[in-house]
């Protein structure tokens, strides 16, 4: 297998010939040319990794290759060969955007060098760009699924709050999507290039979390075999997420507010402090307002981490979005497990609708998979489904025929509005508290589905 593909251009028959040779010997895929004209025509036959050009070159000179190569094949990388004399031409096309040069006479073993360390650097940035590609797909905001009146609410805090380095709580049940909401604000925010890091304060055992949060110095307490960075300071610059935040330990906590106001920590066993800037977002399925009462968690602490509350509805507040998330998860896993699943039964659809999602989008999803998994239809049945789903009453759910998606939530969300009519005696104001809106959200949708006052 080729290490790379590399392009030479030199008048210089002996440095040209030469160079191919060795770089040949080495594994290189090479092509070489006598002067710059070839050297472009090459340029837009194909795509090199790296470009070797003299800069002292007839017709057209290693700049104009430089040039060239820029603006037709950006992830190309340059080499200008000089001599002494030019070294500042060199440095003048350093500035232009090549990546490197070389002196003449040739040191063949620098040379191999130079390309390696090259070809390694070309590697990082296109596996970081790729990453970085992937995390800007995966955590916009197109990919917080929900049309919901509940979930625009929650995508306009997010978009405001993006921006700015305030606090963040995020509150609701376990399965709503606190860590994605989270990542969501980081990424779409100016941190977005520093690190994100996630912690769990209910899953580190008691006498460790001190050292996760904090950090520690070598020899601080038994194990510590070397020096460590705390999140708040491994994230500098960037957001640390506090998942389960009501679960850190009481006496833990008064260091934490310290730490939050001073915007220092000191590690475990450290004599001096260590400042950062690291935003800082807290999650907990708990009501920590009742904490607080209860002496469980401190009221400052509370009010520190509380700068910007959102709290996520759970999908009984947004059965609306039942279908766009059911029908997400299905093309993700359709992908991730080459299946070809056409579509969700009005039957199962219907099932989903009225069953009560304890584990929130997470049970959603983790029965879609199973479905997609082992089903051997064409399309998810009722039959596919977990049987407690198949076994609950859904006879006041409409069953939803159509195929496409948009309408299916229409019937759905007419379906359902009437039954909270029905249900409150056409009280509005009762039937919009029971679905999660605002009276005059409840208005707007009953006007634009034609349901009568």
């Amino acid at each position: 297998m080729m290490k790379g593909s590399i392009l030479i251009a030199d008048d210089e028959a002996g440095i040209r010939e030469s160079l191919t040779i060795v770089l040949q010997d080495e594994g290189y895929d090479c092509t070489a040319v006598r002067d710059g004209e070839e050297a472009i025509k090459a340029i837009d036959k194909r795509s090199y990794d790296i470009i070797i050009s003299d800069l002292k070159m007839p017709n057209v000179n290693g700049l104009g290759v430089l040039e060239h190569a820029l603006q037709h094949s950006s992830d190309t990388l340059t080499i200008i060969i000089t001599a002494h004399g030019t070294i500042e031409t060199a440095i003048q096309a350093l500035r232009k955007g090549a990546a490197d040069y070389i002196l003449k006479p040739l040191d063949f073993d620098e040379v191999l060098i130079r390309i390696e360390n090259l070809l390694k650097h070309k590697k990082v940035v296109q596996e970081n760009k790729h990453l970085r590609e992937q995390i800007d797909q995966e955590y916009n905001f197109n990919h917080i699924i929900g049309e919901s009146e509940a979930m625009k609410k929650i995508y306009k805090m997010v978009e405001r709050v993006s921006g700015a380095s305030s606090n963040v709580l995020i509150t609701g049940e376990s399965g709503t999507g606190k860590e994605l909401v989270a990542r969501a604000i980081h990424f779409n925010g100016n941190r977005a290039e520093k690190p994100f890091l996630a912690i769990n304060c209910g899953a580190i055992p008691e006498d460790l979390i001190e050292s996760e949060l904090f950090g520690h110095k070598k020899g601080a307490f038994t194990g510590a075999s070397s020096d460590k960075d705390g999140v708040f300071v491994a994230a500098r610059g960037g957001t640390v997420f506090l998942d389960e935040v009501a679960e850190i330990p009481l006496n833990l906590q008064v260091n934490l507010l310290r730490v939050l106001q001073e915007r220092e920590v000191k590690p475990v066993g450290a004599n001096q402090n260590i400042s950062f800037d690291t935003r800082i977002i807290s999650a907990t399925n708990k009501d920590l307002e009742a904490e607080v009462e209860k002496g469980a968690f401190r009221d400052d602490l509370f009010y520190r981490l509380n700068v910007v509350e959102l709290e996520l509805p759970n999908l009984q507040q947004r059965r609306e979005d039942i279908p766009l998330l059911a029908h997400h998860f299905l093309r993700k896993y359709n992908k991730e497990l080459t299946r070809n699943k056409k579509g969700i039964s009005s039957e199962a659809m219907s099932a989903m609708m009225s069953y009560e999602w304890k584990g929130q989008v997470r049970e959603l999803e983790n029965v879609i998979e199973r479905a997609v998994l082992l089903s051997d239809n064409d399309y998810l049945l009722l039959e596919d489904l977990p049987s407690a789903i198949r076994e609950v009453d859904h006879s006041e759910t409409v069953p939803v025929n159509t195929g496409k998606l948009d309408q299916a939530v229409q019937v759905f969300e007419k379906h359902h509005i009437q039954s909270m009519l029905k249900r409150t005696d056409g009280n509005k104001s009762e039937a919009a508290r029971l679905l999660g809106i605002d009276p005059s959200t409840l208005y707007r949708k009953m006007e634009r589905l034609g349901l009568s006052e």
